[in-house]
């Protein structure tokens, strides 16, 4: 790294730690949010809230759609067929 490497990169040290711990954190976050186990007990959560009547069903299934959507990902974008010009 060198000395004028050491010299000028320490101060910026603080934030590169701040960077590394968000990446961490938002890292975490994502293997929380996709754990099966998790995604389970939400799941039974909405189904205890609809059966005390505290949401109508539409609202359990969007709320069980998302839930959902969120473990396996954003829908894939359609396949484009390839145009008569690119040929």
């Amino acid at each position: 790294m060198g000395l004028f490497g050491l010299l000028f990169g320490w101060p910026l040290a603080p934030v590169r730690g701040v960077i590394k711990l968000g990446e961490l954190i938002q890292e975490q976050v994502e293997r929380e949010m996709s754990d099966p186990a998790a995604v389970r007990r939400e799941l039974e959560e909405l189904d205890r809230v609809l059966a005390a009547g505290l949401i109508s069903e539409e609202e359990h299934a969007e709320r069980m759609q998302e839930v959902l959507q969120r473990m396996i990902g954003p829908p894939a974008a359609p396949a484009t067929e390839p145009d008569d010009r690119e040929r």
